[in-house]
């Protein structure tokens, strides 16, 4: 799937990655290819996500909104 992680100054991320967790307001979650569609908040803790290639990466965020549709996984943190 692809990932795309931004914030209002940068492209912190955009690739291919096998999984995402992200801190949803409701909870902590996983998004792995195929996933259903969802928008979600994000709430300020780790996003978490491995590559295609097997390296795990962690980013900590105060907070913001996901968006997965058809393998894409948008991520726009503050």
């Amino acid at each position: 799937m692809t990932l795309e992680i931004i914030s209002a100054h940068e492209v912190m991320f955009k690739g291919e990655a096998d999984s995402v967790t992200l801190p949803g307001e409701l909870g902590q979650f996983t998004v792995l290819r195929n996933h259903a569609p969802i928008i979600s908040v994000l709430v300020e803790g780790k996003v978490s996500y491995r590559t295609s290639d097997g390296s795990e990466k962690d980013l900590s965020i105060k907070g913001g909104i996901a968006d997965v549709e058809n393998s894409v996984v948008s991520v726009c943190i503050y």
